[in-house]
């Protein structure tokens, strides 16, 4: 797989989707030469920004699409997965949003997607989409727990 291929996939918001997401995540994520630590943490983060894209940005409107799109790469000259989702919801301010470690927030049901993600992914963002709604960028890093330690066989605590 080189770095200029990509899948895509548009679909309408529908939680019955996040299975097939995932499916396209994992096998993406083994030809980049992610372990298994790091596909199953890769698939929590994708996961919960597909629920997010669906709940928050598109209000579970099933005329609204999510788009995914992940793009095999390189960073620093080791192999990655760049993973987009975008809603087409209004957006949001990410800098409003509350801290969920902050004592009024630990024990409140929601929250933590955002959270998860950035503990999970090398690099995070956020960015309002030219063709309307939010869009977050992930990149998962083949070789980031072998970076710490070469024997290391699972990533490091987040």
């Amino acid at each position: 797989m080189t770095d200029t291929t990509s899948v895509r996939l548009d679909f309408h918001s529908s939680y019955e989707m996040l299975d097939f997401v995932q499916l396209v995540s994992d096998h993406l994520g083994r030809l980049v030469g992610l372990d298994d630590d790091a596909l199953h943490w890769v698939g929590v983060a994708v996961r919960e920004s597909v629920i997010n894209a669906i709940k928050h940005g598109n209000k579970d409107d099933e005329a609204k699409k999510v788009h995914v799109e992940f793009t095999p790469t390189h960073v620093e000259g080791a192999p990655a997965l760049a993973i987009s989702v975008r809603d087409e919801g209004p957006g949001f301010d990410p800098v409003s949003l509350p801290d969920c470690l902050a004592p009024e927030n630990v024990l409140k049901a929601s929250g933590r997607g955002i959270f998860i993600i950035r503990s999970f992914m090398d690099e995070m963002s956020f960015q309002r989409a030219p063709e309307g709604g939010m869009e977050v960028v992930m990149v998962k890093c083949a070789s980031a727990a072998r970076d710490l330690d070469p024997n290391a066989t699972s990533l490091p605590d987040a």
